[in-house]
């Protein structure tokens, strides 16, 4: 099991979990698609976020739901960099969430601290871009096909062993270009190209994963696996989503991809006070 993750400006001690905010700057994400698809909005959204425990900030400028369709470059920039421009002198780890290497490369530029890569860096040149920076994060997450196909019968022949190869294999090239193991991140991608049936063999054997001794990010917040279990839409889906999170923290997870980052908060603190002993608030 990884004990850090070197992300940019911070070192996180992975004995307790890290809470990674989700900011969509997006007009169509699954979840919260226009909610906050204005820097002002998104950046006021992410400070209370902040506010309710997040270690991390996640900012997207690209929905990557089922069926989602690309943007330009310039429209992804011009969602993200005034929010990674606003939040940088908060005390909190700025990731941006894309796969193109121009916009890592201009997030990086803007005080980005992490690339989180959900095509686990395909494209060699945003192997380089992250290799070029001298102690970013990265995370690199495993998805079948792409967002516009990736739930058209996804199949595999062992779904945890194929995965695995997939994300050692990633973790592999970063490597191979210079970037150190403590800086990488690897996420199994739940809902990008799975069956519910998938996802849940994921979850429950999650702990594979961490054995791998890399951080693994777990984000299942709000995803279709909870709602085919639950029968809850989308808004209703915070209680599913907090019980996931807290068998992944059991299983050795320590860093949560979240959307409700006040209700994970409260659970994990209970975890802790039974795993390591109370510490009361006051």
């Amino acid at each position: 099991m990884a004990t850090i993750w070197q992300c940019g400006r911070f070192e996180f001690d992975l004995e307790r979990p890290i809470l990674m905010g989700i900011v969509n700057v997006t007009p169509d994400s699954f979840s919260d698609g226009g909610q906050y698809d204005s820097a002002q909005r998104a950046i006021d959204h992410a400070r209370l976020l902040i506010e309710q425990g997040a270690q991390i900030l996640d900012i997207g400028g690209e929905s990557t739901r089922p069926g989602a369709e690309p943007v330009s470059v310039s429209e992804e920039l011009d969602r993200v960099l005034p929010a990674l421009e606003a939040l940088g002198s908060n005390n909190v780890a700025l990731s941006v969430d894309t796969c193109k290497p121009d916009v890592m490369r201009q997030a990086l530029k803007a005080g980005a601290d992490i690339v989180n890569d959900v095509t686990g860096f395909r494209q060699q040149e945003a192997v380089r871009v992250v290799a070029e920076h001298a102690n970013c994060g990265v995370c690199t997450m495993h998805m079948q096909g792409e967002p516009r196909t990736m739930q058209h019968a996804p199949t595999y022949d062992d779904v945890v062993q194929d995965i695995t190869k997939a994300l050692l294999a990633s973790a592999k090239r970063l490597q191979d270009a210079g970037i150190s193991a403590n800086r990488i991140a690897l996420d199994v991608g739940f809902g990008f190209g799975k069956t519910v049936e998938h996802n849940y063999t994921l979850l429950r054997q999650i702990g594979s994963f961490v054995e791998l001794g890399y951080p693994i990010v777990v984000g299942v917040s709000r995803k279709s696996m909870i709602g085919a279990v639950t029968g809850r839409p989308v808004g209703e889906r915070v209680n599913g989503s907090v019980a996931a999170a807290l068998i992944a923290v059991t299983l050795g997870v320590r860093v949560f991809r979240v959307h409700d980052v006040q209700a994970t908060r409260d659970a994990m603190a209970v975890w802790e006070a039974v795993t390591y002993g109370p510490e009361e608030k006051k």
